[in-house]
């Protein structure tokens, strides 16, 4: 019974074996399959890689387009802001 064994085991294992050798174009096939996946991933990467690049640059660009709009706004209102007081001051120097 052992030996019976030992030898379908034997066996199967030959077979297992002998199913797994690759001949040279299924290699072929497969590292072509496998440059094929790489360069496909590479694609995407850079795609995405791209699209982050534009977003970033354009959130860049709106956030000095709000900075300089900000600075605008500052510069108008401590303008207005000045122009009061020489009113001000000016009306002061009247009734003085």
């Amino acid at each position: 019974m052992k030996t019976r064994t030992t030898m379908i085991i034997a066996a199967a294992v030959v077979a297992l074996a002998a199913c797994n050798k690759k001949t040279a174009t299924e290699n072929e096939a497969s590292q072509i399959e496998a440059n094929a996946e790489n360069a496909a991933s590479n694609v995407t990467a850079a795609g995405a890689n791209e699209a982050s690049n534009i977003m970033n640059s354009a959130e860049n660009k709106a956030s000095a387009v709000k900075n300089e709009a900000a600075n605008e706004a500052s510069t108008i209102k401590n303008s207005g802001d000045n122009k009061a007081e020489a009113v001000k001051d000016a009306t002061e120097n009247k009734s003085k």
